[in-house]
């Protein structure tokens, strides 16, 4: 089985359009959505069609329920808050109820997707150090999970309780490890790289690869300018930051 992996578009229709033709090349068999569909970028409700027409599993990120009010924006940043409201009236009472019913945790005979942390899955923890990581592994009851919300993809891994953390775009499974395996993102990167970013995991190889692709940034950029979002929020998609 390939599974192509993403998250995080957040409503940039030029990067998953992009990702999408990038997954088909690598005829992947199945989809999985790591949370943020929405927020800061100008196409919510075509990308949440996308999801939902690559029937999807898809989990629930702190955007996706921002905008349904089942997260509280006070602790968004102020451009955060305006695109979390701009994105509340530009979606339809269909896409809410999408957003709405998104779970916070799921999982596959081969893996789980959470967006943030298996712990206090509700409160969207950044997953950033090893200590936390080594939390994590001892809620895993499969070797690999798969998480987004910092935008910037890497891997821990737990081998002999001994955790370590890796930026290889390519690894191969061990048997004898654990894995947690942030797959960046696909409409905002910010790991200094503007490229959109996804994952592709292949049971029978036992590979998992992270990978990026090229997208037209500079039409994701017009269309924030034209609906009025915060220019910041075009300015950084060409700096990957």
């Amino acid at each position: 089985m390939r599974y192509g992996i993403f998250s995080d578009v957040h409503s940039n229709l030029e990067a998953m359009e992009a990702v999408l033709q990038a997954f088909r090349k690598e005829k992947v068999d199945r989809y999985f959505c790591v949370g943020d569909i929405v927020g800061y970028g100008a196409n919510p409700h075509e990308c949440i069609e996308i999801v939902k027409d690559l029937k999807a599993p898809c989990v629930a990120g702190n955007h996706d329920w921002a905008v349904v009010d089942r997260v509280d924006t006070r602790y968004f940043n102020p451009i955060a808050k305006m695109a979390v409201s701009w994105t509340k009236d530009s979606i339809s009472p269909d896409d809410k109820a999408y957003l709405e019913n998104l779970r916070l945790v799921d999982k596959t005979d081969d893996f789980i997707i959470v967006h943030g942390t298996l712990q206090e899955a509700l409160y969207f923890h950044y997953l950033t150090e090893e200590g936390q990581a080594k939390a994590m592994f001892g809620l895993m009851d499969r070797d690999v999970c798969f998480v987004g919300h910092t935008h910037v993809p890497g891997v821990f891994v737990q081998k002999k309780q001994q955790v370590a953390y890796m930026l290889y775009s390519k690894i191969t499974l061990d048997g004898h490890a654990k894995y947690i395996v942030n797959v960046g993102s696909v409409g905002q990167p910010r790991d200094g790289n503007p490229m959109a970013c996804y994952c592709v995991y292949d049971t029978e190889e036992k590979t998992v690869a992270i990978k990026r692709v090229n997208y037209n940034v500079e039409e994701a950029q017009r269309k924030i300018i034209d609906v009025g979002l915060p220019p910041f929020l075009a300015s950084r998609l060409a700096a990957g930051k």
